[in-house]
């Protein structure tokens, strides 16, 4: 089996940016949000897709925001879609699939977990990660565990990661400490581009193997010097850099893998969001979960 773990935030953000914007009950903006269940019913109507998790920042805040006072927040976050967040994980609920809300880590890391943790199950084939962040890609093991960016129908096992940034998996989140990474409000650090930053790490994998002196690198780069220094001066902070840019990998799901597996929308739950979105699309051809048996024993 494969397993499917979904980047809910960024398919929010995809969904308000790509589709029109709609009214639901009450007058809310619920455009997004109606994205969303359409990107459910697309996901679970391929075949192979029978084992799924959708991940959501809660809240954009995070510890990260304590060790960084730079970091991501959610400053500037249109209030259109910043009122859609709770709604978005309340349709992924209520169409039957596991949601992971966080609020003190980030959806990255609940994906970044539970990719590590159903990677290590023999039944599992493949973990797919289906995000085009650029973070996800540390968490890729050769073809066991890849990223996957479905909008441009692209997939990244550890050798594409490699062709891609210049480096392994593993050397991700010094890559980002070197060059940045806006989306999360990571500077970098000063004159440390792509090229240099990949063939530093191509050749000593991490910071702290990196020697101070660059003439004793052991791959030529253009303005070493330079790079060297500043590297030197903001070494403490290339040190933090890398914390903010490297994912956890102890998140606190309780989940199972048998409690991925997709086994319909909940049919209350269903109608009631439909209402709320003036949608109700999604009830066509939908997969109902099954009635307990619990509930249909006579109440007597």
């Amino acid at each position: 089996m494969k397993v499917h773990l979904v980047d809910g935030t960024y398919e929010l953000f995809r969904s308000y940016f790509a589709w029109p914007s709609a009214t639901g009950a009450g007058g809310k903006e619920v455009g997004a949000s109606r994205g969303i269940l359409r990107a459910l019913r697309r996901l679970l109507s391929e075949p192979g897709v029978t084992h799924v998790a959708w991940a959501f920042d809660h809240v954009i805040e995070s510890f990260r925001n304590e060790l960084f006072a730079g970091y991501k927040t959610g400053e500037g976050i249109d209030p259109k879609l910043y009122g859609q967040f709770e709604l978005a994980e309340r349709v992924c609920e209520a169409f039957g699939v596991v949601t992971w809300p966080m609020i003190e880590f980030e959806a990255d890391d609940a994906l970044a977990t539970a990719a590590k943790r159903f990677a290590m199950d023999p039944r599992v084939e493949q973990v797919v990660i289906c995000s085009p962040d650029k973070d996800l890609t540390q968490c890729v093991i050769q073809d066991r565990i890849v990223c996957s960016d479905r909008m441009r129908e692209r997939t990244l096992d550890e050798l594409q990661v490699i062709e891609k940034f210049g480096v392994p998996p593993a050397s991700i989140p010094d890559y980002l400490a070197l060059v940045g990474d806006s989306a999360d409000g990571i500077p970098g650090i000063p004159r440390w581009g792509k090229k240099a930053a990949s063939v530093l790490l191509a050749q000593y994998g991490h910071l702290e193997a990196i020697p101070r002196d660059d003439a004793a690198w052991q791959v030529r780069v253009r303005g070493s010097r330079a790079l060297a220094e500043e590297l030197g001066n903001h070494y403490e902070l290339a040190l933090l850099y890398r914390k903010l840019a490297t994912l956890r990998f102890d998140v606190p799901l309780t989940e199972s893998l048998d409690d991925l597996c997709y086994r319909g929308a909940d049919r209350e739950k269903l109608h009631a969001v439909c209402e709320e979105l003036a949608d109700f699309s999604a009830l066509d051809s939908v997969q109902w979960k099954a009635a307990s048996t619990t509930a249909l024993r006579d109440p007597m």
